[in-house]
């Protein structure tokens, strides 16, 4: 209440209209009151004059004398007024106010004075002023004395304003006294209506404020029921839907942040000015910025790209949307696809731009392309010595029997050569969908890799390669599927003895690592494989001499094979190579 400004504002202005008019009143009843007092004075004075002047029969005949002055001196100290008695001619026959008889014969002559002439000009006069005699202010009143109509002498009655004054002091003094008392009276009495009046606005604007703040559960119990209970009924009911709305859009808003927060598609929304009013990570991602740092900024203080800026100036001035790929200057090299669509609104209040990572979905489409050109090309090249080898033996090769025999050869190697090409990807595309089942059991490695050996072993004889076997520990198991294992390890030695040169050697070992998996090399002494080829090693088709791995006769998808069945039975492969020194083919499985 007491830091309430519309309080001390009504507080102050009732209580000053209320001083104001006490002080008027005290100034009005004041003045009524002084000349009321002194009009009573005055008829008092007239009173007195006229009664002295029916006591004093005779004595402007006699004159001036000792008993007559005794007389009037004795009159005045009981009435309390100054007496003087003045001839016709304005002389002084007797004071009051004066000791002897000498003192007044040497009184000035009174016959100008104003009160005087008033009295024998009318019959009666006053006048205030200072006295000569007595030095200080006086009231007069003069009345005439006439003997059979004619004047003979003046009776003035006096009295100091001092006595008037005091008079009118006291009087002045309760009235002041009395405004005091009810000025009082009428500010507790202001305070408490206005304090009653304000503590209910007081309770609302602390209600208002709560709410402002975010506190919606506010309640408001007045007991009357004018204005201000209507007003409470009403401030309740419009908390409780406020409370209910705002609920609904916090649900709202956290749903919008949440779908917006987990999209990966980035989306950033501008003001008609171009600064950010919502950026969410994936597109701080995509844009390398901070969206909390970019809240409020120009966006292009954040985001320089002048294509992006200049869809965005685009779409302003045209209020067309707009689709668009931009290029990302940075070492990501990133494709983005960039959508921008003005907000709805007269005029357009903003855009929003929503940002879309096709960098993968180009390298994707580059495979795809790259996919299809290798597919036709492997699948060309031995089609079209098939095709050779026919129109030769159709042309009348078939006559002669060594060259229709080396010819229908040839015809069955380039006929297993596409049909192991068809059955790689056949292969490879029910490994990728996921669709092929996988049979997972503990196989011991021993045993296993001896088998994979002797299906490789009359190849190896071939060139002269050592297969050997190191084996840190027995029984070590590993989980995968057997088929599967089989093909990944016949692929990695395969090759390896494919890329050995005569009398070289190849190495299979294993050993159990930390984390409960198993690390499973085959390392030859190989030809090798330059570091800028061995992080695409396990692509499709991808070959680092191509000649070469025809004239080997590899289809190009037995690693792409290998590395799909590893990540399948939760494993990982890698590779670590040198040129002309060999390379190893690092498979880490799950143990058994």
């Amino acid at each position: 209440m007491w830091s309430s400004r519309l309080f001390w504002k009504l507080f102050l202005v009732y209580a000053g209209l209320n001083i104001a008019s006490a002080i008027v009143f005290v100034l009005i009843v004041s003045g009524r009151q002084q000349t009321q007092v002194e009009d009573q004075v005055e008829q008092r004075l007239h009173d007195s004059a006229v009664i002295m002047r029916n006591s004093l029969e005779g004595v402007f005949q006699d004159g001036i004398s000792e008993s007559l002055q005794e007389k009037v001196r004795k009159l005045g100290a009981e009435t309390g007024t100054r007496l003087t008695l003045i001839d016709k001619d304005g002389i002084v026959l007797a004071d009051s106010d004066q000791d002897t008889l000498d003192l007044v014969r040497e009184m000035e002559n009174h016959k100008n004075r104003v009160e005087v002439i008033q009295a024998i000009s009318t019959g009666f006069g006053s006048s205030k002023r200072i006295s000569p005699t007595l030095s200080e202010p006086m009231l007069y009143y003069a009345v005439l004395y006439e003997k059979n109509g004619e004047p003979r002498g003046v009776v003035r009655v006096a009295i100091t304003m001092a006595k008037i004054q005091k008079e009118i002091s006291s009087i002045e003094k309760l009235i002041w006294t009395i405004a005091l008392l009810v000025s009082l009276t009428v500010m507790l009495l202001t305070y408490w209506v206005v304090a009653r009046m304000i503590r209910p606005l007081t309770i609302l604007t602390h209600a208002a404020e709560s709410i402002a703040n975010g506190d919606y559960d506010q309640k408001l119990y007045f007991p009357q029921h004018d204005e201000l209970g209507i007003l409470a009924q009403s401030f309740n009911h419009m908390s409780k839907e406020m409370a209910e709305r705002v609920r609904q859009l916090q649900a709202s808003g956290d749903r919008l942040s949440t779908v917006l927060e987990g999209m990966v598609e980035g989306v950033i929304a501008i003001n008609e000015r171009q600064h950010v009013l919502f950026a969410n990570e994936s597109a701080g991602r995509l844009l390398f910025f901070s969206p909390e740092d970019a809240e409020g900024k120009a966006l292009f203080e954040s985001v320089r790209n002048h294509q992006l800026q200049k869809s965005v100036t685009e779409v302003l001035k045209t209020l067309e949307p707009q689709r668009m790929e931009v290029e990302l200057e940075s070492t990501s090299d990133r494709i983005l696809g960039v959508t921008t669509t003005p907000l709805p609104g007269t005029p357009c209040p903003g855009l929003v731009i929503v940002l879309f990572d096709m960098t993968e979905l180009r390298r994707l489409e580059s495979l795809r392309q790259e996919f299809v050109a290798n597919v036709s090309h492997e699948l060309k090249t031995p089609l079209s010595s098939i095709k050779a080898y026919t129109e030769t033996l159709i042309r009348g090769a078939m006559d002669d029997p060594e060259i229709n025999k080396t010819f229908l050869l040839r015809i069955e190697e380039q006929a297993d050569r596409l049909h192991q090409l068809i059955l790689d990807l056949i292969s490879l595309a029910s490994i990728e969908s996921g669709n092929q089942v996988f049979d997972i059991i503990n196989i011991e490695l021993r045993p296993f890799v001896e088998s994979c050996l002797v299906d490789q072993q009359k190849v190896a004889e071939s060139k002269q390669i050592e297969l050997l076997i190191e084996e840190s520990e027995p029984g070590i198991k590993v989980k995968a599927d057997e088929e599967g294992l089989h093909q990944i390890l016949g692929n990695l030695i395969n090759n390896a003895i494919k890329y050995t040169p005569d009398q070289g050697r190849i190495t299979i070992r294993w050993q159990r690592e930390e984390g409960n998996m198993v690390l499973l090399q085959v390392q030859d002494t190989g030809i090798g494989i330059a570091e800028k080829y061995q992080a695409r090693l396990f692509e499709r088709f991808f070959r680092v001499d191509k000649a070469r791995s025809r004239e080997l006769g590899g289809t190009g998808l037995g690693l792409s094979i290998v590395k799909h069945l590893v990540q399948s039975f939760n494993g990982t492969i890698g590779v670590t190579s040198k040129v002309g020194e060999g390379s190893t083919f690092s498979v880490r499985l799950p143990r058994g």
